[in-house]
């Protein structure tokens, strides 16, 4: 009897040792973000599928979309809360500070993500899908990866402004014929901060003084308006907006079109897996799903898609990266940068 009950017992140690790797599979972000096996899909689908949802901060209003086809594909359940960048940032902070849990991706544009993963609230993750990302996506801590680029173009409404008009440069913006026809987002620090890095600091801010005090400049906030004014008429030439703005409103047969002047600045917008993911599983398959069949969808809703293997507007045109390392340390500069050259100047 005790040689029979110890053979049962030696049998049943494979087993549970097999249980015991499992259960620490599904507990430990770790493991499961930087799984490599070849298994790691089906692992992630499984257990995904037990813990049945997630939770997700955004600041894209298309990841509603994206998220609707993970749901349709996986059934599981993708909580969203949208806001600005820096509310985002500010939220994941806050409720990591008070050992709040609850989120497990957050969306953001690469500079705030990079701040998240300063502050240690960030999970390394090793996807299969990262190598389809361009350079500039996919930083060596991998604890966020581009899944969009956020490029800043000029855009004009068609009916204000001819074509054989348009500027060439921004040495152009000096003509009076621009007097009160200009405009300008009022956020875009570090867009200016690496626009007068790569004109020289002390000519480019001459050049700005020089464009505003001849011809003026309206300053908005947020993209999308200053597009819609473009596209009403009352800002005929706006200097900032995101490439995907215009050619939203173009589609429903608004009188816009993109303008592109270089240098042409870029920065990517970025998911990160929380260290202390409630869904750990559900989020690595939803970062996965993002970088592989969300870029069709978004690059399908205009965007302009993080990876080398779907063709895009700027496919051959030279991009300048925002540093978002380098934006947060001269992050107090640019802003006050921005503020002394742009906006106080501005009418």
């Amino acid at each position: 009897m005790k040689n029979l009950l110890r053979k049962t017992l030696i049998g049943l140690l494979p087993l549970a040792l097999a249980a015991a790797q499992h259960t620490a599979y599904a507990a430990d972000p770790v493991n499961i973000a930087t799984y490599q096996g070849a298994d790691r899909n089906a692992k992630l689908v499984e257990a995904a599928q037990k813990e049945g949802e997630l939770s997700v901060y955004h600041v894209y209003p298309a990841l509603t979309t994206v998220a609707a086809a993970f749901t349709k594909k996986y059934n599981i359940k993708v909580k969203m809360w949208r806001a600005s960048s820096e509310t985002v940032l500010q939220r994941i902070s806050t409720e990591a500070r008070g050992n709040r849990f609850d989120v497990d991706i957050v969306q953001n544009n690469a500079p705030e993500n990079e701040a998240a993963y300063r502050e240690k609230l960030l999970q390394e993750v090793r996807s299969p899908f990262q190598q389809d990302l361009i350079p500039q996506a996919l930083p060596a801590h991998r604890e966020w990866a581009g899944i969009t680029l956020d490029v800043w173009t000029a855009t004009y409404n068609t009916n204000k402004v001819k074509k054989e008009e348009l500027p060439k440069t921004y040495q152009d913006l000096l003509d009076p014929k621009w007097k009160g026809r200009l405009g300008i987002e009022a956020g875009n620090h570090a867009w200016f901060g690496t626009l007068m890095g790569e004109l020289g600091e002390e000519q480019g801010v001459k050049l700005f003084n020089n464009i505003i005090a001849t011809n003026g400049m309206s300053v908005r906030k947020g993209h999308s308006l200053l597009t819609t004014l473009v596209a009403s008429g009352e800002v005929p030439l706006a200097l900032t907006v995101y490439s995907w703005n215009p050619e939203a409103l173009k589609e429903k047969g608004a009188p816009i079109e993109s303008l592109a002047l270089q240098p042409v600045i870029a920065q990517p917008s970025t998911i990160a897996m929380l260290k202390k993911s409630p869904h750990p599983n559900a989020a690595v398959l939803f970062y996965d799903f993002l970088l592989s069949d969300g870029q069709k969808l978004l690059a399908d809703a205009k965007f302009i898609p993080a990876s080398k293997k779907i063709d895009n507007p700027f496919t051959n045109v030279p991009l300048k990266f925002v540093d978002p390392g380098k934006a947060l340390d001269m992050q107090e500069k640019w802003l006050k940068l921005y503020d002394e050259t742009v906006i106080k100047k501005a009418n």
